[in-house]
């Protein structure tokens, strides 16, 4: 009966993790379908992902809204090639979420090839039961 009893209890206490875990897993598919969407974007996909409030802050300083970023990406002066992503933290606490990471990609902006590596920190909020993007800012790094 005490082992009943030890799982019973053992088993509620872990409950809060269990969901924890299963909301971070659902915040990495966001900054993936994010980057994805980076790389082939999709205006309607974009905007489902992307909150109305969004404040998108480059490495450079220049802060967009949702309409200037998604617009920057289906016109090509923000243009992808390719993303990686790596040294990523996700810290999920209520309906909000913080990502780091560290981002190398391969850019082709305004038909001009080059590449950058930047942190990362970008907001997530759970909205209707999907997490989507409220914030994102970058700065540049030296790092290896």
């Amino acid at each position: 009966m005490r082992i009943i009893m030890f799982l019973s209890i053992l088993g509620i206490y872990s409950l809060p993790l269990v969901g924890q875990k299963a909301e971070k897993s659902k915040v990495e598919a966001a900054v993936e379908q994010l980057k994805s969407a980076m790389i082939t974007p999709d205006k309607k996909f974009l905007d489902d992902l992307i909150l109305d409030e969004l404040s998108y802050g480059h490495s450079n300083g220049k802060v967009e809204d949702k309409d200037s970023f998604i617009d920057n990406l289906m016109n090509g002066s923000s243009d992808f090639v390719s993303i990686h992503l790596s040294d990523q933290q996700v810290i999920v606490s209520g309906k909000s979420a913080i990502v780091r990471h560290v981002l190398d990609a391969v850019t082709n902006d305004k038909g001009q090839p080059g590449s950058v590596r930047l942190h990362i920190m970008t907001v997530w909020s759970k909205q209707k039961g999907k997490w989507k993007l409220l914030a994102r800012q970058a700065v540049k790094t030296n790092l290896p």
